[in-house]
């Protein structure tokens, strides 16, 4: 089979693709036939980082085709997403029963990683900002593969005011995009003020954009940071509107939370199958193509997400 990986750290230039046996599956695992593998901006990252090399995992969508010791509740046919964290840039998979999910009737693959992911982490960031109704939100990388997602949350949780911000890069397209979900209002990163202020912010992207994002807030306003970007914030930005910072880690929820998460999952995909909830993917790429994918999501030049199609 074929799969994507890379031997040092780098940009997207240091990806390949290999040819390597089909794995079997352990106690607990399902060898999945990849039809569709998400792209996310904390994997592009890890490939950059000075350390050893890492399997590109993530979430992934496709069919079971056999099963390890153990697994109930799935057999060979089945259609199934989940997050992976070995290899998920392959033509085939491995991935954990404990986080799989079956694809409803009428999704497809490329449906099932937009949401099995994205749509979790925009539903929990948002549900993490205790959102009142007739409050007003901010949404940064609001077009991104979560951003574009939790916009449309925020507004189906009562929002009065949705406001995105989006990075300079292809401005004209995002802000035509975030409108078109919702938005009322569109900002970009390099702007001196984001308009009035908000209740809560959901924040995508970390590090120097956090102190805008804190100055974003009304009084008492919250944000929600759920980025790998890092970041530092000053104590008296907080403390002089009695505003808050919470963080928010999908994986400590799976882990923790597992009733929580079954909770999200099925409502994401309720909004979905009414068509409240609409991802959109910005493309489709090969798996030979993954360095266009790395760099569609590095630049900052994607539509919302971004899709391997192994």
């Amino acid at each position: 089979m074929r799969r994507v990986r890379y031997e040092h750290s780098g940009g997207p230039e240091v990806l390949f693709t290999e040819d390597v046996p089909v794995p079997a599956p352990g106690p607990g695992e399902l060898l999945v036939r990849v039809g569709a593998a998400g792209v996310t901006l904390p994997v592009v990252r890890k490939v950059r980082e000075p350390r050893d090399p890492i399997p590109l995992g993530g979430e992934i969508a496709g069919e079971v085709v056999s099963t390890g010791d153990g697994v109930s509740g799935y057999a060979a046919g089945d259609r199934v997403t989940g997050l992976c964290f070995g290899h998920g840039y392959a033509e085939f998979a491995l991935l954990h029963v404990t986080m799989a999910s079956p694809v409803p009737h009428g999704a497809s693959a490329v449906d099932a990683v937009a949401l099995v992911r994205s749509g979790l982490v925009a539903y929990g960031a948002l549900d993490a900002a205790r959102p009142e109704p007739g409050e007003a939100a901010l949404i940064t990388a609001a077009a991104g593969g979560v951003g574009h997602l939790a916009l449309q949350l925020a507004r189906l949780r009562g929002a009065a005011r949705v406001v995105g911000a989006v990075s300079g890069a292809g401005a004209a397209g995002k802000t035509d995009l975030v409108r078109s979900l919702g938005a009322d209002e569109v900002v970009t990163y390099g702007e001196e003020t984001w308009g009035e202020p908000v209740d809560y912010v959901l924040d995508a992207v970390g590090g120097e954009l956090l102190t805008p994002a804190v100055r974003a807030l009304a009084p008492h306003g919250r944000l929600v940071a759920y980025s790998s970007g890092g970041g530092t914030l000053q104590a008296y930005d907080l403390l002089v509107g009695a505003k808050s910072v919470t963080g928010f880690q999908m994986g400590l929820v799976a882990r923790g939370r597992p009733e929580a998460y079954e909770a999200w999952r099925r409502e994401v995909w309720t909004l979905f199958g009414t068509g409240a909830l609409r991802p959109f993917v910005h493309a489709e790429f090969a798996l030979e193509d993954a360095a266009k994918a790395h760099a569609a999501i590095e630049t900052r030049s994607n539509l919302g997400k971004v899709v391997l199609i192994p």
